[in-house]
C-alpha cells in the first residue's frame, strides 16, 4: 500500500480563513521538529565517539556498528512500517515512533557496556524507521501540490539540521556534564515535542484540513483512489532502479562524513570532543545547505528538459568525489578544510534530482511507496554501510586512509546514474504503459 499524498486544489477544505492557512504550517513545524529530534537522537553518538572509544576501549568497528545499526533498522523496516501506518493511522504511528526513539535514547544514557548501548541503538532504529516517509505524507496531506517539491526538499534537509544540533550540542554537554547527559537531553527534548504534537495534531483535525483529490465525475463506480499501479512496478523499471542505486550509493559518502568528521577533527586536528563536534556540525550544515541549494539549481536547469536532472546529479557526485578525494589527501590545514567543505556541500546534492527522477518514473498511486523504497536504498547502501565499512577500514588502515577511500564509492553512484539517464526514455515508456488498464475502464 502506498503512502497517500492526496493533494490537489480540487475540493476546498471546510475550514477557511486564517486557521486554514496557519494550521497546516503548524503541522509542518511540529512534524519537522520531530524530524530534527529524530536526527539529534541518532547523530549525538558521533560527538561522543572519542569519549566512548577511550572509556570502553572500543575499536572503530565497534563505534561504527553503534552508528550503522540504526540505519540498518531504518532500511529494513521503513517499507513495512509505512504500510502499517497507512492502515493503523499516521498520526498515532508518528506519536508511537517518537516515544519509542526517545525512550531508546534514554536507554543509551544509562547503558554501561557496548552491548547495552548496541541494544538501545537497535530500538532507536526501530522507532525512527518509518518516520521520514510517514511524516512527509502527513505534511503533504494539508498542502497544495504547487508547494510539494519545496516542502519535500526542506523536510529532507531537516535530517542534516538535526544532525548539526545533535553533534554540536552533544559535544558541549558531554564535556560539561558527561556523555550520558548528551543522550538524556535529546530524549527529554523528543518527549516534550511528541507531547505537544499529540495535543495539536489528531487524525480528525488532519482529515478536516486535508486537501483531497478532485472527485470522480463519471457515473462508473470506482475504488476510493481509482486505479492503483502494482507495487511490483517499483522494481521492474530499470531506470528507477538506477535512481535508487545512485542515490543510495552517493549517500554512502554523506553518511561517512556525518559519523566520522568529529573523530577526524579530534584525532588529526587535536580538538577536544566539544570543539570537534562543533566544527563537524558546520560541515554537516553544509551538507544540508547543499541539498536545498542544489535542488533549486536542478529545477532551474531542467525547467525545459527534465532529463537534465540526471546530468545535475552526476555533476554533483563528480564534484564531491574530486573535492573530498583531494581534500583528505592533503595535510591538515586551511586548504584541506576548504576542499572538505566543498565536498560536503555537494555530497548529498544529488538527493533532490534522484528523488525527482523516482517521482517521474513511478505511478502517482504508488509514489509514496516509491519514496519509501528510496529511503530503504539510502539507508542500506549509504547510512548503514558507509560508517560501518569505514570503521572496519579505520581499524586496519587508519581513519585518514579510510576517509580517503570512502569517496571512491561515488564512482559507482555515477555509473548507476549514467545508466539510468540512458534508460530514462524506456522507463517513461514503461510508466505510460501502466495507464493502459486505467484507460480501459
Amino acid at each position: 500500500m502506498a503512502l497517500h499524498t492526496p493533494l490537489t486544489q480540487g475540493v476546498a477544505s471546510t475550514t477557511a480563513g486564517p486557521r486554514r492557512r496557519i494550521y497546516p504550517w503548524l503541522i509542518f513545524a511540529l512534524t519537522f521538529g520531530l524530524l530534527i529530534s529524530d536526527y539529534m537522537s541518532r547523530q549525538v553518538l558521533s560527538a561522543i565517539f572519542p569519549i566512548l572509544k577511550t572509556e570502553w576501549a572500543l575499536t572503530d568497528s565497534n563505534l561504527a556498528s553503534l552508528s550503522s545499526i540504526v540505519a540498518l533498522m531504518v532500511g529494513l523496516l521503513t517499507f513495512p512500517l509505512s504500510m502499517l501506518a497507512d492502515r493503523w493511522g499516521r498520526v498515532k504511528s508518528l506519536v508511537l515512533m517518537a516515544i519509542l526513539w526517545s525512550l531508546a535514547t534514554l536507554l543509551c544514557a544509562v547503558a554501561t557496556s557496548f552491548h547495552q548501548m548496541l541494544g538501545a541503538r537497535f530500538l532507536l532504529g526501530v522507532g525512527e524507521a518509518a518516520y521520514g516517509s510517514v511524516g512527509i505524507a502527513v505534511v503533504l496531506t494539508v498542502f497544495a501540490p504547487r508547494v510539494h517539491a519545496s516542502l519535500s526538499g526542506a523536510f529532507m534537509a531537516g535530517t542534516c539540521f538535526g544532525s548539526v544540533i545533535g553533534v554540536a550540542l552533544g559535544g558541549v554537554l558531554a564535556v560539561q556534564f558527561g556523555w550520558r547527559w548528551s543522550f538524556a537531553a535529546m530524549a527529554v527534548f523528543g518527549l516534550i515535542l511528541v507531547a505537544l504534537f499529540r495535543v495539536v495534531v489528531t487524525e480528525g483535525r488532519l482529515a478536516r484540513y486535508a486537501l483531497e483529490d478532485t472527485p470522480n465525475t463519471t457515473d462508473e463506480p470506482q475504488p476510493p483512489h481509482g486505479f492503483r499501479a502494482p507495487v511490483s512496478s517499483l522494481f521492474t523499471n530499470p531506470a528507477v532502479l538506477c535512481a535508487y542505486a545512485g542515490s543510495g550509493l552517493q549517500m554512502f559518502t554523506a553518511a561517512v562524513l556525518l559519523s566520522w568528521l568529529p573523530s577526524f577533527f579530534n584525532r588529526y586536528y587535536h580538538m577536544a570532543p566539544n570543539k570537534a563536534g562543533a566544527v563537524a556540525a558546520v560541515f554537516v550544515l553544509l551538507v544540508g545547505a547543499g541539498m536545498v541549494v542544489c535542488g533549486i539549481i536542478t529545477d532551474v536547469v531542467s525547467r525545459h528538459d527534465i532529463a537534465r536532472k540526471w546530468t545535475t546529479a552526476i555533476v554533483f557526485c563528480a564534484i564531491s568525489l574530486l573535492c573530498l578525494g583531494v581534500g583528505f589527501s592533503l595535510p591538515a590545514g586551511p586548504l584541506q578544510l576548504v576542499l572538505i567543505g566543498c565536498g560536503a556541500f555537494f555530497c548529498s546534492a544529488s538527493s533532490g534530482p534522484t528523488a525527482a527522477m523516482v517521482a517521474n518514473l513511478t505511478h502517482p498511486t504508488i509514489r509514496s511507496s516509491a519514496f519509501g523504497t528510496l529511503t530503504v536504498a539510502n539507508n542500506l547502501l549509504g547510512m548503514a554501510l558507509g560508517p560501518f565499512l569505514v570503521g572496519i577500514l579505520a581499524d586496519r588502515l587508519g581513519l585518514l586512509t579510510a576517509l580517503k577511500l570512502a569517496p571512491l564509492v561515488s564512482l559507482v553512484a555515477i555509473a548507476a546514474l549514467l545508466i539510468g539517464k540512458r534508460l530514462y526514455p524506456a522507463g517513461l515508456a514503461r510508466l505510460a504503459a501502466l495507464h493502459t488498464p486505467a484507460a480501459a475502464h
